[in-house]
């Protein structure tokens, strides 16, 4: 399983994503997935991916709220930054192909600050909660179809973060 990361902050061009934060991310994907598609006869576990899996990737981009609000306003006609946004490669309920791309998700950094900021946690919790958010996108996943999807979105990304120990 990839994640490639990339981080296109234009008024921050230092800024480095801290290791504890980039480890995280990769668990969140690891532990998502692994609760998606379990392998038969065993707990899900980060390591216990399908083969066929193991081969697939997803970017990621960290950005800032400019970048992320001309994707909002391109692709969802929303004329406004936002937190996260996804873009799955394939539709719900279609077969996912091995060693293939899963989609590509976009944080904006001050956002998912601020956010966590107001919610009264850590910033690595934010971003680990946003992407884990995502991630659950690009495998289908769609709060704003119903309440009981909602429900299930949400209840997959709490099961995913306390697997992960990150916590509010």
């Amino acid at each position: 399983m990839k994640l490639l990361l990339t981080i296109d902050l234009p008024q921050q061009a230092d800024w480095l994503l801290p290791k504890p934060w980039a480890a995280a991310l990769l668990a969140a994907l690891q532990q998502t997935l692994a609760l998606e598609y379990p392998t038969p006869g065993t707990e899900p576990e980060q390591d216990q991916l399908p083969a066929w899996l193991r081969g697939c990737e997803v970017s990621l981009l960290l950005t800032d709220n400019p970048a992320i609000h001309r994707l909002n306003s391109s692709f969802r006609g929303v004329d406004r930054p936002t937190d996260v946004l996804s873009f799955p490669q394939y539709q719900a309920g279609e077969a996912v192909q091995p060693h293939s791309s899963l989609g590509d998700i976009v944080i904006s950094l001050p956002k998912m600050a601020a956010q966590a900021a107001e919610f009264g946690h850590s910033q690595k919790r934010e971003l680990c909660f946003l992407f884990v958010h995502g991630l659950l996108h690009l495998l289908g996943y769609d709060h704003e179809l119903s309440a009981a999807e909602e429900r299930r979105q949400f209840a997959r990304q709490d099961e995913v973060l306390a697997a992960l120990g990150v916590n509010r």
